[in-house]
């Protein structure tokens, strides 16, 4: 049984060592707490005061590994010593007891202790008062409150003070801890907002490089060549500058929103011009109720023109021969796209495709509540690869 007690602290081994020793230096000096002859002294002699003091050390080694244990020992050591002539250092190391199991015991045992102990102290006072109606009875509950309330409250209130010090430091970490998620996922978001701006800005001009660039090292035709040299130096005269404006935006360190050059729908006429300069045939239709696009937010405006612009990217790296169609519809609190090309059958060369752009528009119409189809569908001209895009324009889910 002694085995299986866990292993006494170090201090907790000083604390006995030291009750000990001064314990025997008073018995060595013959120094008791009561003299042989009171009536209470059942053991007299200075022998059985031994007794109750080792027990006592015994149970300062478990006043933190074993608080419980220590508690009920003590006790019955400490009764015992009141049979005796008594060590003043017997009944100190009771009391440092009393508070180690308040404060390293079980929750149940740091409250039922001090109630307990009060009780004990109320009637040490009340039942002598009332046997001998004497106020020298009422020393009986003092001393009783002294030696087992008093060091019983006074654990109590450090271990309360304890608890709510561990509670503010638990909720410092969690908060700590949320803070850092927080700052991850805003650098997260942050980087993919990165992400899809430089691909939407610059894939178009570099899809464009080098399909033209193709055609010129595949055709030996000085007009054609020269022409598609055209083509090249106005997609990189215009992809430099798209990257210029980002690498000013990533110095700035303006995260907040986006820059004052942000594109619009006003800018689609100019989108549609650069495509068709690019060699595809395009069909613009723009039908704007009311104000728009005053009355379109901007990040929506923004995320409407960048989807345009990737599925004319897309549409120039693998559509087929024939017309491209953009229309856009703003009303009833959402504005809807739809961009079609022909499927297969591209006969010129092509560029290589990640597929990073789907992914982007997908996340522009997530992040503003709306949603984004694309595919291969069936039309009265044939099989044609259609992106839709709804993007609410007010508050709320669309209708």
């Amino acid at each position: 049984m002694l085995s299986a007690l866990p292993r006494p602290r170090r201090f907790d081994v000083l604390i006995a060592l030291a009750g000990l020793l001064g314990g025997l230096l008073l018995w060595g000096l013959g120094l008791g707490s009561r003299a042989a002859d009171e009536p209470v002294v059942v053991w007299p002699g200075r022998w059985p005061i031994l007794v109750p003091l080792a027990v006592m050390a015994g149970c300062e080694l478990l006043r933190r590994t074993a608080p419980r244990q220590a508690l009920l020992v003590a006790t019955v050591a400490v009764f015992v010593d009141l049979l005796t002539q008594g060590n003043l250092v017997t009944v100190v190391m009771f009391t440092d007891v009393i508070y180690a199991s308040v404060l390293y015991g079980p929750p149940a045992a740091a409250r039922r202790v001090p109630r307990v102990t009060g009780i004990m102290s109320v009637a040490g006072m009340v039942v002598p008062y009332a046997m001998w109606r004497v106020p020298e009875a009422l020393l009986i509950g003092v001393a009783v409150g002294v030696v087992a309330f008093a060091p019983a409250a006074t654990g109590l209130i450090v271990r309360n003070h304890r608890d709510a010090a561990e509670a503010a430091r638990l909720a410092a970490e969690r908060t700590a801890l949320l803070a850092e998620m927080d700052r991850v996922q805003a650098v997260t978001a942050e980087r993919a907002r990165m992400a899809r701006e430089l691909h939407d800005m610059v894939a178009n001009h570099l899809s464009a490089i080098a399909i033209h660039s193709t055609a010129a090292l595949s055709l030996d035709e000085p007009a054609t060549t020269r022409q598609a040299l055209g083509v090249i130096r106005e997609n990189s005269v215009a992809g430099l500058a798209e990257m210029r404006r980002l690498i000013g935006i990533l110095r700035d360190g303006s995260g907040d929103g986006e820059p004052a050059a942000t594109p619009t729908l006003d800018g689609l006429d100019a989108l549609v011009a650069s495509a068709r300069s690019n060699g595809l045939d395009v069909s613009l239709d723009v039908s704007l109720d009311g104000d728009a696009p005053a009355g379109v937010p901007a990040p929506v405006e923004l995320a409407a023109y960048r989807i345009v612009q990737e599925s004319l990217t897309n549409a120039l790296k693998h559509a087929g021969p024939g017309r491209v169609f953009v229309v856009l519809r703003a009303g009833e609190g959402a504005l809807s796209l739809t961009v079609t090309s022909p499927c297969g059958g591209h006969d010129g060369p092509r560029a290589p495709g990640s597929g990073a752009g789907l992914v982007g528009m997908r996340e522009r119409a997530t992040l503003l509540r709306g949603t984004l189809r694309a595919g291969a569908e069936d039309s009265p001209d044939g099989k044609v690869w259609a992106v839709r895009a709804t993007l609410p324009t007010v508050e709320g889910d669309p209708a």
